[in-house]
């Protein structure tokens, strides 16, 4: 297939692209040798590209992301910038007239700062900082903006001070370009009897697609597919790409249910979450989930439908939804149907989703619950992988009696698990410390807990309760948990 994308400001087209060649691969055997390849999974950040994405106020921004996640058919129609676009044009110099490239002051902040040691690392961290320097919302420095970016050195002080350095962008080409909006992406199709990539624009497209082709995988973020094209050197036969449609990206608010396209970027939900009004703006869960939702760089290209759809028992987003009582839109061409978030895992990595069927959006009900709570255990704190996540969420009356309550694990059995007894324990009941160790007493029978290097299944069965207890802790400050209008 044929795929045209703008490099550096410069239009790219490659003839005979793959779909499991990524992007990184294509950077550098094109000679863009600045993006490295660390681990090929989205972990290290050394092949971090800016993207130019456009803005909902109009103009555009940029936004990093990992070049080795991004499948190279995928890239067609965007606007990339890798490290060696970062430094302002060439100007002619000197009585000899050579040409002299002056530093970005992102690649300044780091010479100044001592910012570099092997020197690996340093191009990712330069994207990072370069899409943190032109963030239109930036008054003051972001440290998450280099969250996904990894210095095996430990140099991450100058870095930080690089950071913390950086002035108020100035006017050169790249404010200029940001002024201008960002064109939609394009569709692509490509089908041959041994390959088939699809990017669809429309749901229509997609449901279209997938008639045509149910065995289809779909790609999203990328954040998993590509880890195992990448890692496993899984090869697959029809690929259909989701973020080229619109409709899977909205978030909307409705009298009774927040609507998340199951195509939003985590990153959008939680810009989304940030600037809705303040009586819409109670959910406290993601609020405390995204920020321990890997790195930036990550949260950029992942959505909550892939994080679902894959149906990994210790996702972070399931937890945090079956708590909130969640369902699913999912769309086929036969047809609509609804299915509750605790009705959708049918087992380790399955769903209850048919062939040709897709998850559109995620709807949270409204009013949300007063009191809610999201807990990860893991071997770091932060840009690690759960070995036991928990959820809690409760409401109750104006006598203290548990209006709604909800209970939810992940990572203690083959499925993300909803605690349905033990939350019937406290319904109708004071939330007090009798009720409380009724409920801890029907934990204690929840899931058939793994064994695997990160937890020990006794070690599991301690955190359902340890966790819950922690949650009666969290609740015992506030005089009043009424639900609000």
């Amino acid at each position: 297939m044929t795929v045209q994308f703008m490099l550096n400001g410069t239009p790219v087209t490659v003839d005979d692209a793959d779909h499991h060649t990524s992007l990184l691969q294509w950077l550098r055997n094109s000679g863009f040798t600045g993006s490295k390849e660390g681990c090929a999974e989205g972990e290290c950040g050394a092949c971090a590209v800016a993207q130019v994405l456009p803005r909902a106020e109009g103009g555009s921004r940029l936004e990093p992301l990992n070049s080795c996640l991004l499948s190279l058919a995928d890239a067609h129609g965007r606007e990339i910038i890798t490290v060696e676009g970062v430094a302002p044009k060439a100007t002619s110099g000197g009585a000899s007239g050579s040409a002299s490239r002056p530093l970005h002051p992102v690649q300044q902040a780091l010479v100044e700062r001592g910012g570099s040691q092997c020197g690996y690392c340093t191009p990712g961290f330069v994207v990072s900082l370069f899409c943190e320097y032109y963030r239109a919302e930036r008054t003051s420095p972001d440290p998450e903006a280099i969250s996904g970016n990894l210095c095996r050195c430990t140099g991450y002080r100058p870095i930080l001070d690089a950071l913390e350095s950086l002035p108020t962008p100035a006017a050169d080409d790249v404010t200029e370009r940001l002024s201008r909006d960002r064109v939609a992406l394009a569709e692509l199709s490509h089908a041959t009897p041994a390959r088939t990539f699809l990017r669809p624009t429309t749901l229509t497209g997609v449901v279209d697609a997938l008639r045509d082709n149910p065995k289809a995988v779909l790609l999203a973020g990328g954040t998993d597919v590509m880890v195992e094209v990448n890692q496993r050197f899984r090869r697959i036969d029809s690929l259909v790409a989701l973020d080229g449609v619109p409709e899977l990206k909205r978030i909307e608010w409705t009298r009774d249910e927040l609507v998340l396209g199951a195509g939003a970027t985590l990153s959008d939900i939680e810009l989304a979450l940030r600037d809705a009004q303040a009586d819409q703006r109670a959910l406290e869960m993601f609020d405390q989930l995204l920020p321990l939702f890997s790195s930036r760089l990550i949260r950029n290209r992942a959505t909550l439908g892939g994080n679902l759809a894959t149906a990994s028992p210790i996702g972070d987003s399931a937890p945090a939804l079956l708590a909130l009582g969640a369902r699913l839109c999912l769309l086929s061409a036969t047809g609509e149907r609804f299915v509750p978030l605790h009705e959708f895992f049918a087992g380790y990595r399955k769903t209850v989703l048919q062939p040709g069927e897709l998850i559109v959006d995620v709807r949270i009900p409204r009013p949300f619950p007063v009191l809610q709570r999201f807990y990860k255990v893991s071997k770091r704190p932060l840009d690690d992988i759960s070995t036991v996540a928990a959820a809690f969420a409760l409401t109750l009356d104006d006598s203290r009696a548990v209006r709604s309550m909800g209970i939810a694990y992940g990572g203690v059995a083959a499925i993300p698990l909803r605690a349905s007894d033990a939350e019937a324990q406290a319904l109708g009941k004071p939330w007090n410390a009798a009720t409380q160790q009724a409920v801890t007493l029907k934990l204690t029978e929840l899931g058939t807990p793994m064994n695997d290097h990160r937890g020990s299944a006794d070690y599991r069965r301690a955190m359902i309760t340890s966790l819950f207890e922690r949650f009666c802790a969290d609740t015992a400050a506030p005089a009043s948990l009424r639900s609000k209008p």
